[in-house]
């Protein structure tokens, strides 16, 4: 688990002065680049250096409490699942202790014509560090008990 904070600006708010809930996927996106970012990983390298690219295929966001106009949000993001060209994201937004929303994003592995393609093993191995035990082994193509 990788732990973002992040600071509402005014851009980030509705007319009724709470976080639009749209912007909860960009919360989620930049939590995700710092997750990339703590396994000695940039995005862009792996675009560049393998020619993949990680397309969110599926999202979802359960809306608890309204984050709001300056508020010092606590991003946790946790890879849940790492499959052989596919990987599962979890996050939990919190002001505080205040849990504000959870989610989930879950990623194809794809080559530039967008066809789909095994995640290189190097990345697998990268990603999964650290993490909970049964990623590490659906990264290896074994399922979790």
């Amino acid at each position: 688990m990788v732990r973002t904070e992040l600071r509402v600006i005014y851009g980030d708010t509705d007319q009724m002065g709470v976080v639009y809930y749209a912007n909860y996927l960009r919360f989620f996106e930049a939590g995700r680049n710092e997750f990339i970012r703590a396994k000695g990983l940039r995005y862009r390298d792996f675009e560049q250096g393998h020619r993949l690219l990680l397309p969110v295929v599926e999202a979802g966001v359960s809306y608890r409490s309204p984050a709001r106009y300056d508020d010092l949000l606590a991003l946790e993001v946790s890879l849940v699942e790492a499959r052989r060209a596919s990987a599962r994201f979890e996050y939990r937004l919190l002001r505080e202790d205040t849990l504000l929303a959870t989610g989930f994003t879950v990623h194809a592995c794809v080559d530039l014509e967008g066809r789909l393609q095994r995640m290189p093993r190097e990345l697998l191995e990268r990603l999964t560090e650290g993490e909970a035990a049964p990623q590490r082994k659906r990264a290896e193509g074994v399922d979790a008990p």
